[in-house]
């Protein structure tokens, strides 16, 4: 068997956790991110990346994202910025890195810490640089949960170049022990957040075949993309210029986008969901905006109409199926469904 390089995303430490989110959550705390703090993050993700920053007490401070990649949108993080500004949490909408230099360039001016969530983008690469490496942030994470391109049952990397991050990292999700391990000696508040050693060997062989699970996955998006692209009122994803090679996550759809009115773009994206799960074909909306959320709502006063284009994305989105082995003659039956839910939808 093929082992895989240690220098896959060119970092000098990886430190194995049980998930993405207790990644991120180490970073938090490792870079001393506390109560009454503010970190610059997207409303359009899986709601742990602003989870992570509540759960020590931190405010997750949303600024809207890009129409065409859904990734945080670099041109509104300046505005945001405030005295209690600690770092920035660009996500990696989709497996589609975001634009992590003019991120990285606004976090150096004003001395900030970039955490990159690279929990979808492993393998991706901007403008050439792989998600997660140490050019473009001080430390991201990698998520291996089973629907992501690889999988370890459970599981996520954080990566970094900074020692004594990564030294706190790895003592912090080992219950705070200190650098020499000593049993039943910690010297920190700290986690059970290690991988397990079943998992690790998944990961292992995992990652031995990262590159062949890219190729396979991006030919099933072009299949989609070709089909897809026939049918009037379907958008498809839209891949930066800068990203020199994408690693999908999932494959998604937008939608109604340009129905005249919000009650119009949910409505069509409710009627072709239901006509995919009438067919037997799995579906969901991709993502719920965070700051939609109940919790977020009520805890942060949150509101509708902030975000707009987030919220656009969040009405007219479905992630369709979307896995290494997919045919051609499922890519077909998705678009013939597909395609004739639409034409009722438009045409109500």
């Amino acid at each position: 068997m093929k082992r895989p390089s240690r220098t896959y995303i060119g970092v000098k430490h990886a430190i194995s956790v049980n998930s993405g989110t207790s990644g991120l959550h180490l970073l938090i705390r490792a870079y001393g991110i506390s109560d009454g703090d503010e970190v610059i993050t997207t409303p359009f993700s899986f709601i742990a990346s602003s989870n992570c920053i509540l759960y020590e007490r931190a405010k997750p401070v949303f600024v809207d994202i890009e129409p065409g990649t859904a990734n945080i949108d670099p041109d509104l993080i300046e505005d945001a910025i405030t005295p209690k500004t600690k770092a920035i949490l660009p996500v990696d909408a989709f497996g589609q890195p975001a634009r992590l230099d003019v991120i990285r360039e606004i976090a150096m001016r004003h001395g900030l810490v970039v955490i990159e969530d690279s929990c979808e983008s492993i393998g991706s690469e901007y403008k050439g640089v792989k998600a997660g490496s140490p050019q473009y942030a001080d430390a991201a994470v990698f998520a291996f949960y089973p629907n992501k391109q690889i999988t370890t049952g459970e599981g996520g990397m954080v990566v970094t170049d900074d020692d004594e991050i990564a030294f706190l990292c790895k003592s912090m999700r080992n219950q705070g022990r200190g650098e020499q391990g000593v049993w039943l000696s910690h010297e920190r508040l700290g986690y059970n957040y290690r991988m397990d050693e079943l998992s690790a060997a998944l990961g292992v062989v995992q990652m031995s075949r990262i590159e062949e699970i890219i190729i396979k996955r991006q030919r099933v998006a072009e299949m989609y993309n070709k089909r897809l692209s026939e049918i009037p009122g379907v958008t498809l994803p839209n891949i930066a210029p800068e990203v020199t090679k994408m690693s999908w996550f999932v494959y998604v759809i937008r939608v109604g986008v340009d129905e005249p009115t919000w009650e119009r773009q949910s409505k069509v994206r409710d009627h072709v969901m239901k006509r995919f799960e009438e067919a037997g074909i799995g579906c969901r909306p991709y993502f719920t905006p965070i700051h939609l959320q109940p919790f977020y709502r009520n805890e942060l006063g949150l509101r509708e109409g902030m975000f707009p284009v987030t919220e656009h994305a969040g009405r007219t989105s479905i992630a369709i199926p979307f896995h290494n082995h997919i045919t051609e003659e499922e890519v077909e039956y998705v678009a013939r469904v597909l395609e004739k839910a639409l034409d009722e939808a438009l045409n109500s």
